[in-house]
């Protein structure tokens, strides 16, 4: 009677064919608290790259933009506000200001954030920033977060100088998620082992995208339809490394999420 056959080693897949999974972060009032853009904001006008009366009607429209919630024509109005403003710029001037702007979020970055940053990144996943925001704000925040990168909205260079017109799509709502499938594609990562954080319901579509969606200081419209899906909601307090609550419905689905906010934070029992 003869042996069976030995079984040969298991076959390795190539890397390029392997899934690979990524966290995905909003950055305003999610990775970091308040407005990365009012910070840009600032250093361009200090830097007379923003006259005064733009920059004062961009700080009250942004503020406005906020507190109305989001629809296509406002949303069509910042994009065009922000491509208006670089207009004429060299892009060098505006990578400038990062040396000023960079340091000031990231004394925002929330502790919960950062801890869930540690924690993506010792799983083996990349990190990624998601934000309206220029690109070269994002790319320079993520590398001095340590993150594998970001994604941002991309202003056409010419001779460079911003021309004003847009690159791509702009990286708001589902300009976020073309963005992430482009990146995906690239990357090689399975959007289903991916996680997405925001706290606004223009992200819904981001957060739809991706395996592991979960609603950070979500706004209204957001915390619905998470306590609807069945999506993690967790509170990020801006000066504690606590979290204040969970969804009950969510708390099976929670999963590693749930662990890596037991990382240095506490987990919310009050509610």
């Amino acid at each position: 009677m003869s042996n069976p056959p030995v079984a040969g080693p298991t076959p390795v897949r190539p890397l390029w064919e392997r899934a690979r999974a990524a966290a995905f972060f909003d950055l305003d009032r999610t990775l970091i608290a308040g407005s990365s853009a009012f910070t840009f904001g600032v250093a361009a006008w200090r830097s007379d790259l923003v006259p005064t009366g733009q920059f004062a009607r961009d700080a009250l429209g942004a503020v406005a933009f906020r507190l109305s919630g989001a629809s296509d024509a406002t949303a069509d109005g910042v994009r065009e506000r922000m491509l208006g403003a670089v207009k004429g710029v060299r892009q060098a001037d505006l990578l400038a200001l990062n040396a000023e702007v960079v340091p000031r979020l990231l004394e925002r970055i929330r502790p919960e954030a950062q801890n869930l940053l540690d924690m993506h990144r010792k799983a083996g996943r990349d990190t990624y920033i998601v934000s309206a925001s220029p690109r070269e704000l994002v790319d320079a925040l993520a590398q001095a977060l340590g993150m594998t990168g970001g994604l941002g909205t991309v202003g056409e260079v010419v001779d460079g100088v911003y021309t004003g017109e847009l690159v791509g799509s702009f990286c708001y709502g589902p300009g976020k998620v073309d963005s992430i499938v482009e990146l995906a594609t690239w990357e090689h990562y399975d959007l289903e082992r991916c996680y997405g954080y925001s706290d606004s319901a223009s992200d819904l579509p981001m957060l739809e995208a991706v395996g592991h969606p979960v609603a950070v200081n979500p706004d209204t419209a957001l915390a619905r339809a998470a306590r609807q899906r069945g999506w993690p909601v967790v509170i990020f307090s801006q000066r504690t490394k606590q979290v204040a609550k969970h969804t009950s419905t969510a708390a099976g689905a929670l999963g590693l999420a749930g662990a890596a906010f037991a990382v240095g934070v506490r987990v919310g029992r009050r509610r």
